[in-house]
């Protein structure tokens, strides 16, 4: 009994740990998605969400005729990569990844600028916001009907499953945000402190 009660003092005080992981993860998969954008294979990916999203189709020439022009993962078909182009596909993607990068390098500035940092969860929270409502835009996050007897809610399709593990990006931002206004509000009070300090060493 002794022992297990020793694991879980020490589980009780791995939170910081566990904090500082959560952090560096948001930073790596933010950074790491976001810079895949500037491939074509990924701007083609993300094509279903945001031809179906109300917030993002308009930045589409032509959102509603995506289905006949998707290319395989990894697979280059020039007349749907010519189609992408002219529906701009790809200055969208590149967009996007930017400001994906952005979150990222916003939260890894939590040592030394914690109010960016706050900034950047709050942003990500926001942003997995919008992906979890893509299931409810994007028909191609179940799994379709073809004929089986297993498809449609709750059943999620490999993009589904992609989706859904935003609710914990979700709640790893919440996390990191108060982390970090935390963090901004004891720097703040600090120098408050010492410049009062320093007023009535003068006076």
């Amino acid at each position: 009994m002794g022992t297990v009660l020793k694991l879980f003092e020490l589980a009780a005080r791995a939170n910081r740990v566990g904090l500082a992981v959560t952090r560096v993860g948001l930073v790596v998969v933010l950074v790491w998605i976001g810079g895949l954008k500037v491939y074509k294979y990924e701007a083609d990916g993300i094509v279903p969400f945001v031809a179906n999203s109300s917030f993002m189709s308009f930045f589409y020439a032509d959102a509603n005729n995506y289905k006949a022009h998707m290319n395989p993962e990894g697979a280059v078909v020039p007349e749907n990569r010519a189609w992408h182009e002219a529906n701009r596909t790809y200055p969208f993607a590149i967009g996007l990844g930017s400001v994906i990068v952005l979150y990222g390098l916003l939260i890894a500035l939590n040592p030394w600028l914690p109010q960016a940092a706050a900034v950047g969860s709050f942003l990500v929270f926001v942003m997995s916001f919008v992906t979890l409502s893509f299931l409810i835009t994007t028909p191609e996050c179940w799994v379709p009907d073809r004929g089986g007897p297993e498809h449609g809610f709750p059943l999620l399709s490999g993009a589904g499953r992609l989706v859904v593990k935003d609710a914990i990006m979700m709640g790893a931002a919440l996390v990191t945000m108060a982390d970090s206004a935390k963090a901004y509000l004891r720097n703040r009070a600090g120098r408050t402190s010492a410049s009062r300090t320093a007023e009535v060493v003068v006076a």
